[in-house]
């Protein structure tokens, strides 16, 4: 390889320590195993599941030789940031890169959200990704690491349909916990972003749209064929963008609040109102009244 091509080829992250939160499943699953791939020297994976966390942390090290730890907790939980950092920190030493992938979707609108869904949702949709990224900053600033932190929001924090209420709230705030966290901690060389996914095809959102919306088992099929690209996002191609913020490759963006999404925001016919059965908003309000 000449000199300008070495220096122009993909930067991974060799040597890295990166944390996942959501890391059981979906989008988190796909990101560990892709920074796995790209050379991380260790994946730290996050989440409630201890069979699936554990069959994820296998994986990692037996396909990819990378050393792979799972910390098991519910991030709602008031000291589970403090939890998972202290584990990192007693495995490791050292983070490099973290990604707030884990959420909450439980659905709710302006008529029928509650206190207890409010409160659950922001817990894990804002106050652990606050945390954890308070969390991993001091590990880096310890060491002297200049971090990545990537923060998943979505382009429901644009607003949302009617039945997001609180998960667009809490994806809305991620935004301005991005740029405020990524003012603070540049002069530290540490690099804080977010990426909005749009409808993405993963476990969690089959079990949504069956438990939420009444869908069949031809769901899948049918929304894929009136997306503009004919199809949902892969957790794959996502995951590409996630890892290209983390790495170098990335350079010193922070602060970017990122769609990755078949919409352009703000472009095409402006909103109007759209009928209730359009959204199904009748049956995710029955789905919500009946869950235990």
């Amino acid at each position: 390889m000449n000199a300008v091509r070495a220096e122009n080829a993909p930067i991974g992250l060799d040597g890295k320590v990166v944390v996942v939160t959501g890391g059981t499943q979906g989008l988190g699953a796909a990101t560990a195993r892709m920074a796995a791939d790209r050379g991380a020297a260790g994946v730290v994976v996050v989440g409630r599941d201890a069979v699936r966390g554990e069959q994820v942390a296998g994986a990692l090290e037996k396909e990819s030789g990378t050393e792979a730890l799972f910390v098991a907790v519910d991030l709602g939980d008031a000291d589970a940031a403090e939890r998972v950092m202290a584990a990192v920190d007693g495995r490791f030493g050292v983070v490099h890169g973290l990604v707030n992938a884990a959420a909450e979707t439980d659905r709710g609108s302006v008529w029928d959200t509650t206190a207890a869904l409010v409160d659950r949702l922001l817990a894990v949709n804002v106050r652990a990704p606050m945390l954890l990224m308070q969390g991993a900053a001091r590990l880096m600033k310890r060491e002297g690491i200049a971090g990545s932190i990537v923060n998943v929001g979505s382009v429901a924090g644009y607003g949302g349909e009617v039945f997001l209420l609180p998960y667009a709230t809490s994806k809305g705030a991620l935004h301005a916990m991005t740029r405020n966290a990524a003012f603070a901690l540049m002069r530290d060389r540490i690099r804080v972003n977010l990426l909005n996914p749009g409808w993405m095809d993963t476990p969690a959102e089959d079990a949504i749209q069956r438990r939420y919306h009444g869908a069949d088992d031809g769901w899948l099929e049918e929304a894929e064929a009136r997306q503009p690209f004919g199809r949902l996002l892969d957790p794959a191609e996502v995951a590409r963008g996630i890892c290209f913020l983390l790495s170098d490759e990335s350079g010193m963006m922070t602060g970017a609040c990122l769609d990755f999404d078949q919409s352009v925001v703000g472009a095409g016919p402006g909103p109007k109102a759209t009928p209730l059965d359009v959204w199904g908003l009748d049956a995710v309000q029955d789905a919500v009244k009946a869950k235990p």
